[in-house]
């Protein structure tokens, strides 16, 4: 079995390098990036189609006098006029969609801007079609239509999407191509048409992992930009605005969501008796110990100093006072001089305290810590009430 598992690990690096295995989850499904990520792809995303739909805007109708002067003059103007629909089409999507964080409303977005070339794919396929085209200049403008989906799928390297995104907003790309080749409405011969599948499949991948690879940067900078680089924790700008969605999503759906406020105990006088270095590994131990009882969808935030918030959601006060007395018994580390570290610690929950925002759900758990730290500290506060010692 450690051979099969090693094997296994082997290979996984070979074709991922130094991706860890969720890293390639992220990049694979829809849903499993961070919040965060999602917050920053939606906005990115957004903007990058509203620059791409006003670009197409302006470009669809300038090729209008070509159709008109190259084709039979009904033809030109029937073309004409599905140009002048798309190019309304492209500026409706360049100005109604606003910067939003909502990933969701971003591939609603995308979905929309890859409609527009392949409904204008499968019309003016059929309606050159009905005319006589033998020209050598007139072919030569009409193949440039045959080849629409591989513009509209090379144009899926622009945004950062993961596998399965670029997979599915290929696929009706790939079957238009595949409906025109069946109907007998081809520009280009039957066996073209064959070859151009496979090469727009093809195409496909090349730009669904250029996405992928965008994806992923993005990944690295928002890690990079939102982690306290000590303790590997959430800095407090970030975590703020995680807990900010995390209290949002709690309401909408009435599920509980508590929060643990931990001070160190008597950190200062380790910075102060064996220097900054001890202090910051003492740091790194605690939140080391902090992460290992997280959940996955739990948080873990640097408020400030030697001070942690954990953020748990859909759990209530007694789940949060299990993982809290979790963690006292695992401990936080040593400190300098062999002793253990300990901390004084104050919860709060969302529903049993009745806040209405987050900033007063942190407010009450930081009073707790408070009292636990006046009550002597080592303590778990819980509730307004007396705070009773760590087991």
């Amino acid at each position: 079995m450690r051979k099969i598992i090693a094997v296994a690990e082997t290979a996984f690096r070979r074709v991922f390098g130094d991706l860890r295995v969720s890293e390639v989850r992220d990049l694979i499904f829809l849903r499993d990036q961070s919040p965060l990520v999602q917050r920053r792809r939606a906005v990115l995303v957004i903007s990058r189609i509203r620059m791409v739909a006003a670009v197409f805007a302006i470009l669809t109708p300038l090729w209008i006098p070509v159709d008109i002067l190259v084709f039979d003059k009904a033809l030109g103007l029937s073309l004409a006029a599905l140009r002048v629909l798309a190019t309304l089409a492209f500026a409706g999507i360049a100005l109604s969609f606003r910067a939003s964080e909502d990933m969701w409303a971003a591939r609603r977005a995308l979905v929309l801007l890859l409609a527009v070339p392949t409904c204008f794919f499968l019309i003016s396929h059929p309606l050159l079609a009905q005319f006589d085209i033998d020209d050598p200049l007139q072919q030569v403008i009409a193949a440039g239509y045959a080849f629409l989906p591989f513009v509209m799928v090379a144009g899926l390297s622009v945004f950062p999407i993961t596998m399965l995104e670029g997979a599915l907003l290929a696929t009706p790309l790939w079957l238009a191509n595949l409906l025109i080749a069946g109907t007998g409405y081809q520009l280009l011969t039957f066996a073209s048409h064959l070859g151009a599948l496979w090469l727009l499949a093809l195409l496909a991948v090349v730009a669904t992992l250029a996405g992928m690879s965008q994806l992923h940067f993005m990944m690295q900078l928002v890690t990079q930009a939102s982690h306290d680089g000590l303790t590997r924790a959430y800095t407090r700008r970030t975590g703020e605005e995680l807990l900010d969605l995390q209290f949002a999503q709690a309401r909408r759906t009435d599920t509980p969501l508590a929060v643990a406020f931990i001070d160190l105990d008597h950190f200062k006088a380790i910075n102060d008796c064996y220097g900054h270095e001890e202090g910051d590994n003492s740091l790194r131990e605690a939140a080391a110990a902090l992460r290992r009882i997280q959940r996955r969808g739990d948080i873990l935030i640097r408020w400030g100093g030697e001070e942690f918030l954990l953020v748990l959601p859909n759990t209530d006060l007694g789940g949060a006072r299990i993982a809290v007395d979790r963690l006292c018994a695992a401990g936080l580390g040593k400190r300098p001089d062999g002793k253990r570290q300990t901390a004084s610690i104050g919860i709060a929950e969302r529903l049993a305290d009745g806040c209405r925002e987050w900033d007063s759900l942190v407010e009450k758990a930081d009073h707790r810590m408070y009292v636990a730290k006046q009550s002597g500290r080592d303590r778990v506060v819980a509730k307004d009430e007396m705070a009773a010692p760590v087991a």
